[in-house]
Parts: C-alpha cells; structure tokens; sequence
C-alpha cells in the first residue's frame, strides 16, 4: 500500500508540474502590448523605439539604398557578412518575406565585409534580389550599433525601430513574420 500512495504521490506531483509548464508555456506565449501585438521577446537596444538613422548606400546594380526613400514601408534592414553562416540561411527567408508581402516590405541587406568582393557571388548562392549594399567604412554599422552578425532591424512605416534580432536560427523567420503583420 505504501508503495501505491507513492506512486500516486509521483503521478500527482508529475501531473501538477506538467500543468504548471504549460500555464507557463501559454503566458510566454501571449502577445504583449494588446491585440495584433506580436509574440516577439523583448529585446534591449538603443535604438528600440527610436527614428532608425537614415543611411544612403550604393547598392550592386548602381542604384542607392536609402532608408528615406522606403517611407511608409515597413522596412527590414540585415546587417550581415560573406562569412556568416547565419546570414546565408537567413537570405532565402528574407527574399520570401517580398515574396508575401510585395510592396509592403522592402528588405536592405548591408555587407559588413571588410571588401566588396563577393558580394555578388553570395547573392547569386542565396537568390536574393534585394537591395544589398556594402559599408565599406562602417559608418552605418556604427550609427546602427550592431555587436554581431546577422542583426536585423524591423523599422515601421514611420520610420521607427521597433524590433531588433541578432543572430539568425531556423524559426526566426516565424517571429519576422509575426513582428511584419503587427506593423502591417
């Protein structure tokens, strides 16, 4: 019989803790700041909720990138490198978000590359046709206060930093999605 109550006792205390992990589990999962609001983690940056600093940056093909002309656009801007594994899983992600949500979003890819060389070849290994533009003095980097690469910027279409990631793993697509449709 003492063998049964604890059993029971373990069944119980297991069952009690599975609850509680999925109680918590749900509250980690609700959106903050009300309806529409995306369940992104918060994230500590200077820039978080501020006007994103304007930039004009050749791009390949000749054209510029400026932030000013993307207005009323909710505009993702990845700072990223040749060499950043990261960054060639994230490319394709990022080229499929224009893909869904067309002139919506406009998606500005900065090479923090210390050369401009290879640049084309990653875009043509990654099939993005976005914007990407080359930081050649880091001055950009620098106004952006990145630490790491990938780090992705998500401005809103009044210009202000509302989201920022760094680092890129399979699933942050999701949470770029869901931090897209609350600015949408």
């Amino acid at each position: 019989m003492a063998a049964v109550g604890k059993a029971v006792g373990r069944t119980f205390c297991t069952g009690s803790l599975l609850v509680g992990l999925v109680v918590l589990g749900a509250a980690g999962c609700t959106p903050k700041g009300g309806p529409g609001a995306a369940a992104l983690p918060d994230t500590e940056h200077p820039l978080r909720g501020a006007p994103a600093p304007d930039f004009s940056l050749a791009v390949r093909g000749g054209d510029a990138a400026n932030l000013g002309a993307y207005a009323g656009k909710v505009v993702l801007v990845d700072f990223w490198a040749t060499w950043c594994e990261p960054c060639r899983s994230s490319f394709p992600e990022y080229q499929a978000l224009i893909a869904t949500y067309a002139d919506r979003v406009v998606v500005v890819g900065i090479s923090e590359d210390d050369e401009a060389d290879g640049i084309d070849q990653f875009a043509a290994e990654t099939g993005v046709r976005f914007p990407l533009a080359w930081d050649g003095d880091k001055g950009v980097a620098q106004r952006y206060q990145i630490s790491s690469m990938p780090t992705l910027f998500i401005i809103d279409r009044n210009g202000l930093v509302r989201y920022v990631h760094a680092g890129f793993r399979p699933g942050d697509e999701a949470m770029v999605r869901a931090a897209i449709d609350s600015l949408l």
